[in-house]
């Protein structure tokens, strides 16, 4: 990505040690709360995930964290500085579930990008060649070079999806957060969302992403808050995935294998049946592409259930 190494020389410089922190936040919609007593520290460089079941509250815990939620109560701070609510935090990227987006707005794959370069634009309010060719770049690298002059309500879900991320990308962000962006799309496409984040992850760039995909997704990545109204556990997947965290986070019970030999771990409801994934195959999959996953008796940190220490 273009000025890669220069975003990863600002990232060590400036980013605080700890890239986001919610303490005793409280938000919600029309008078009601959505989430309460949210207490969450992300460290800088992290790669962590949201999990948790539907109306849990991990959109909402991503909106507070761009000052999208229109009421809160207590701190956020992202990059260091405190988050007002109607004014996004800067050095932020935004990956939308796509769900959410109208896509009848007439604008096409270019057009969306650009969006995400305009505060690099000065005091001029349309784009330059340099924009352009950074743009053309960032498209190429997402595989989306051929679909510049299409419409995005023409384009397929994984695709959308990949608008979307570039759009974040353009602004060369130190923190990067993403609503579901595994959701609603094909594997391949999941892999390569996910193998584009660890390349970002290992530039140094902080990355946020709610997913509900507990085995394909968050069982694999280094660091996890399990949400259900608040923060249930925070913490690496091997401490924080237990059949009890499980269970008290999506209301179900829960059970949790573990391969001893891959460090594989295997989720599932009690008393669901049917075939599941060898965790042995995919743990191979994921460690030959490089996605970030954690490794039985790996060094970890121990999870939080109830508040970030000071």
């Amino acid at each position: 990505m273009p000025g890669a190494s220069v975003a990863r020389d600002r990232v060590s410089r400036e980013t605080p040690r700890v890239a986001i922190e919610m303490r005793e936040v409280a938000g919600g919609y029309g008078g009601t709360d959505v989430v309460s007593g949210v207490t969450l520290g992300i460290p800088a460089g992290e790669f962590a995930g949201l999990v948790g079941p539907s109306g849990a509250g991990k959109t909402s815990i991503l909106k507070a964290m761009l000052g999208e939620l229109p009421q809160v109560a207590g701190r956020v701070t992202v990059g260091g500085e405190a988050v007002v609510p109607g004014r996004p935090p800067a050095g932020v990227g935004y990956v939308p579930q796509v769900e959410t987006v109208d896509w009848s707005f007439p604008v096409t794959v270019e057009d969306v990008v650009m969006m995400g370069r305009v505060r690099r634009m000065g005091l001029l309010p349309w784009p330059g060649r340099e924009d352009r060719r950074v743009v053309g770049e960032t498209l190429e690298r997402l595989g989306l070079g051929a679909l510049r002059r299409r419409h995005i309500r023409e384009l397929s879900g994984g695709q959308q999806q990949r608008v979307f991320l570039a759009r974040a990308l353009i602004g060369e962000p130190r923190i990067l957060i993403l609503d579901e962006p595994t959701a609603s799309v094909d594997v391949k496409t999941r892999d390569d969302i996910l193998h584009l984040l660890a390349d970002l992850h290992r530039q140094g760039v902080t990355i946020v992403m709610t997913t509900h995909e507990l085995n394909a997704v968050a069982a694999h990545l280094p660091w996890v808050a399990c949400i259900n109204g608040g923060v249930v556990a925070q913490g690496a997947p091997l401490q924080v995935f237990t059949s009890a965290i499980l269970s008290r986070t999506f209301g179900a019970e829960m059970r949790v294998v573990r391969d001893p030999e891959t460090g594989g771990l295997l989720i599932a409801e009690t008393g669901r049946h049917g075939p599941f994934a060898d965790p042995r195959a995919h743990h191979a999959h994921l460690h030959e592409e490089g996605i970030p996953h954690v490794h039985a008796g790996a060094p970890a940190r121990e999870p939080s259930l109830t508040s970030v220490a000071d």
